[in-house]
Formats: structure tokens, C-alpha cells, sequence
């Protein structure tokens, strides 16, 4: 009711506003910030883990040039599961930190490698003088070494953008995603199966791509001027009113505000996205109509995120992949969490039957 996100103790706007994204994603494994040696032992374990193996190049390969990123990504990194049988030895502490860190390392080249299998452009390799984030943003754009190109850099501000919105997705509880990496891992599944099967529930549009939905709300709606007339049909039932509400906050979400600021900071990049006004005021009409603070529908994470990532040259079916990656933090120190719990069972929710009851069996010629 509060609108209040901790990781592990932490506020989330002291972490988007003070923290990286790989500082943030040691505390939700570890369980504390890291020290200055910590940090840079983690950031070496990640760089020397980001590379693919070959043959996880030519998976992707193998599919359509239009395939949604998000069914490559999540079928890459369940691939992985074949390149790493010490995987399978989840109970062993030494062990699931490794993968842990495969997996983080590796699912931002997958991503970057689904994009620009997409678009007919080649391989980047891993860059270990950059940034995590920094580094993923130049697998995306960057080119090759050796070709006449000049060396991509990364604006600051967008790379800064991208690090706090894989910081504001990293965890979030039992959310349907996390409950599916739980849920897997319960069987002592390998990290990497369990995480596919978390991407996977990701990928619904309810889930990870409720922004995409956002941003198709938006240009329906087309302008301001057209605002009171959607809200009408929302009121009516006809429409959903998306990216407000959310089935934790009933009030705004934290996340939004952190989102929000950022937004504003790289359309100075960019340049304003045309979306934004229809946005800001769709917001303004929403928090200020009884209809909707009587129902709490306050704007959530998803409302201004999309508009970032579009404003930041990527299309719609990568926006569920940027998710993933954020996410991938929580769902292994989830899934770590859970293995390390001496009372943890595999998971095995009770069903309610309430269909016909002690029938006996009929011939198929008297039916």
C-alpha cells in the first residue's frame, strides 16, 4: 500500500540512483554490496564467462531471420544446459556459482546475437574494456574488429538508462516468472532448463510484455486530443487501460518514478519520443479521475519503460529480452535461495477437483 521496493534491505531509488546493475546483482545473490575487490573479482568472473560457444551461434542460426527474439533467447539459453553438465550438480554450492554466473555473463550475448541475427548483421564478440551494460550496447551496434568502421562507444546516458532499468527489473518477488524458475528448480532441474522455463513465462504479454502493449495503447490513441474519448471507453469496459495498476502496489509503483525520470534524460539524447505527451497526460487524467483512485490504478513499471527502449532504437520484440536480462539476477538468487532451503520439496501445488465424481464406466455402444 506504501509503494515500497527493498532489495534486500536496500530502497530501490538509493540503488538505481547510486548502484550498477552488476553491484545490485551481487547483492541479490550475496546478500550485501560488495567491497571495492569484491566488485572487480565479480566483474572479471562475468567478462571471462560472457562468450559463447560456437555451436550456441549456430542454434540461433538455425532460425528464421523473423523469429521473435524472445523465443531465441529463451531457447539459447535452455540450450546451454548441453554445453554444461556440471550444471546438473545444483547441490553443490561451488558449482551453482558458476552457473550463476554463466548465466548472467551470457544471456546479454544471446540477446545482442538474437538482435542482430534479426537483422543480417554479424557476430560482436564480447568486449572486456567495457562495462557490463557498456558492453552489451556495443555487441548491439558495434561492428567487428578489422572492418573500416570506426570503434562504437556508447552515450553515457543511455548506457546509464539501460544499467537502472536492468537494475528496477531484477527482482520482484513471486511474480509469475520467478514462480515458474522456483517451481522448475524444485526438481532440481539445472539452472539453465529452469531458466528457460522462467523466460518463457516472461514472454506472455501480462508479463514481460505488457509494455509492448503500453506503447500499441498509445498510438491507438494517436493524440491528447483524443484522450478523454479513450478514457470513456475504459470506463465503459470496451478497453483496457494499460500499464496502471498492479497485483502488489495499490498505490504508484516505485519503479514508475525511478522510469519516469530516466525517460526524461534520454529523450535529451534522443529527442522527445511523440508518445510522451499522450503519456503524460493520459497519467495526469488517470491519478486525478475518481473512477481510477478509487481503484487504485496507479501507473506501474511497465508504462514508461517501453517508451525508453523504442526511444533507444530497439523494436518491440526485444523489449521482453531487456527484461530477461535485468530479471536473470533474480531468478538465479531465487533459485539459489530456494536449493539452499533444508525444507525445500519439489513443488507440488494441491488441485481442487470439481468435476463429476465415482462414475462407472459405459460401453462405447450404450453412450
Amino acid at each position: 500500500d506504501r509503494g515500497i521496493l527493498r532489495y534486500r534491505g536496500y530502497p530501490i531509488e538509493q540503488l538505481a540512483e547510486r548502484s550498477t546493475f552488476i553491484e545490485t546483482a551481487h547483492l541479490l545473490i550475496h546478500g550485501e554490496l560488495p567491497t571495492s575487490t569484491e566488485l572487480d573479482e565479480w566483474s572479471e568472473e562475468l567478462v571471462t564467462q560472457s562468450t559463447l560457444p560456437e555451436n550456441i551461434k549456430h542454434f540461433i542460426e538455425g532460425f528464421q531471420r523473423d523469429a521473435h527474439p524472445m523465443g531465441m533467447f529463451l531457447s539459447a539459453v535452455g540450450a546451454l544446459s548441453t554445453f554444461y553438465p556440471d550444471s546438473k550438480n545444483v547441490l553443490d554450492g561451488g558449482s551453482r556459482q558458476t552457473q550463476i554466473t554463466r548465466l548472467i555473463a551470457k544471456v546479454p550475448t544471446i540477446a545482442a546475437y538474437a538482435h542482430r541475427y534479426r537483422t543480417d548483421a554479424p557476430y560482436v564478440s564480447p568486449d572486456p574494456n567495457l562495462s557490463f551494460v557498456g558492453n552489451f550496447m556495443n555487441m548491439l551496434n558495434g561492428h567487428p574488429p578489422g572492418g573500416s568502421e570506426s570503434q562504437y562507444r556508447p552515450h553515457p546516458e543511455l548506457e546509464r538508462a539501460l544499467d537502472i532499468l536492468f537494475i528496477l527489473h531484477a527482482d520482484h518477488e513471486q511474480n509469475c516468472s520467478t514462480s515458474a524458475m522456483r517451481g522448475i528448480g524444485s526438481s532440481q532441474a539445472d539452472p539453465f532448463v529452469s531458466l528457460a522455463g522462467a523466460a518463457a513465462a516472461l514472454y506472455g504479454p501480462l508479463h514481460g510484455g505488457a509494455n509492448e502493449a503500453v506503447l500499441r495503447m498509445l498510438a491507438e490513441i494517436g493524440s491528447v486530443s483524443n484522450i478523454t474519448g479513450f478514457i470513456k471507453r475504459v470506463k465503459d469496459g470496451e478497453r483496457r487501460l494499460m500499464g496502471f495498476g498492479h497485483r502488489v502496489y495499490k498505490s504508484y509503483d516505485p519503479r514508475a518514478k525511478v522510469i519516469k525520470e530516466t525517460a526524461y534524460r534520454v529523450f535529451e539524447v534522443t529527442g522527445k519520443n511523440p508518445l510522451l505527451d499522450i503519456a503524460l497526460e493520459l497519467e495526469r487524467i488517470a491519478l486525478e479521475d475518481d473512477y481510477f483512485v478509487s481503484r487504485r490504478l496507479y501507473p506501474n513499471v511497465d508504462f514508461y519503460s517501453g517508451l525508453i527502449y523504442e526511444a533507444m532504437g530497439f523494436d518491440a520484440g526485444m523489449f521482453p529480452v531487456l527484461f530477461a536480462i535485468g530479471r536473470t539476477a533474480g531468478w538465479v538468487a531465487q533459485w539459489q535461495e530456494m536449493l539452499k532451503d533444508k525444507e525445500q520439496r519439489i513443488a507440488r501445488p494441491r488441485q481442487l477437483y470439481v468435476g463429476e465424481n465415482d462414475r462407472e464406466y459405459i460401453p462405447m455402444d450404450q453412450r
